[in-house]
């Protein structure tokens, strides 16, 4: 396991939105999730979700793809503690329990290892609370990149904004984590 970068924020940090314009954790997407990711110890990250009723898949309930996407938008958030852009390779879902619509989902992630460019890790969601009952897990590969990935393949107008962004802070974070 590598060490948690010298520049990684400190356990307890809010990490904020990578990008604005992120559906997972952007505040500029009405319909998006909105996502509140927090640094933890070591390579660790907390993350909370609530469940809206524009996040339905069947009535009253969570939709598995969305779900599914609050898992990779947390672990992506873990390269942000390795400082290491990275985008997702794999991401294997095992749905435990179903999320009912206004549900708070808690997910807890953690890098489990590291190999070359590969970064491996692992996630949970539980429902109303910390130490509530399970309900989703995931198993996840990341695979380290150079920010040319993101301004070869991204489009341009949006590349253009993030890269003009007169906060370096955010225009760097906006490159850091799985898009």
């Amino acid at each position: 396991m590598p060490p948690r970068a010298p520049e990684a924020p400190a356990p307890g940090t809010l990490l904020g939105p990578h990008y604005d314009h992120c559906f997972g954790c952007g505040p500029l997407v009405p319909s998006g999730l909105r996502m509140t990711v927090t640094a933890g110890e070591g390579l660790e990250v907390t993350a909370e979700f609530t469940v809206g009723a524009d996040h339905q898949g069947g009535p009253g309930l969570a939709h598995g793809g969305l779900l599914t996407t609050a898992l990779d938008e947390t672990l992506g958030s873990l390269n942000w503690l390795l400082h290491a852009p990275a985008v997702t390779g794999r991401l294997e879902t095992d749905f435990v329990r179903p999320v009912p619509v206004d549900s708070v989902l808690h997910i807890r992630a953690r890098v489990t290892g590291v190999h070359g460019r590969k970064i491996y890790s692992a996630a949970e969601g539980r429902i109303g609370g910390p130490d509530g009952p399970v309900a989703i897990r995931a198993q996840a590969l990341f695979v380290q990149v150079k920010l040319e990935h993101f301004t070869k393949h991204g489009r341009p107008e949006d590349i253009k904004q993030a890269l003009d962004d007169p906060d370096l802070f955010k225009r760097a974070r906006a490159f850091e984590v799985n898009p």
